[in-house]
C-alpha cells in the first residue's frame, strides 16, 4: 500500500466519521454524506488511490445516498 493511498483512505474515513457526528442533519443529508464517504473509499480502492477515481466515487456515492432517501 503506497503512502498516497493510505493517506487518501485515512482522510476519507476521518471525514466520514466527522460528518456522522452532526446530529442536526436530516436523514437525506446523512445518507448523502455516508454515500459520498463510502463512494470515495470505494473509488480510491478500485483505482489505487487515483484522485479522479476517489472524487468520482464520492460524487456517485453521494448521488446514490441522496436518492435512497426518497
Amino acid at each position: 500500500m503506497n503512502l498516497n493511498r493510505t493517506f487518501g483512505v485515512a482522510a476519507v474515513i476521518i471525514a466520514t466519521l466527522s460528518v456522522s457526528a452532526c446530529g442536526h442533519m436530516s436523514n437525506r443529508d446523512r445518507n448523502t454524506a455516508i454515500g459520498a464517504g463510502v463512494g470515495a473509499l470505494g473509488g480510491a480502492v478500485l483505482t489505487d488511490g487515483s484522485t479522479l477515481g476517489t472524487l468520482g466515487g464520492a460524487a456517485l456515492g453521494g448521488i446514490i445516498g441522496h436518492q435512497t432517501s426518497r
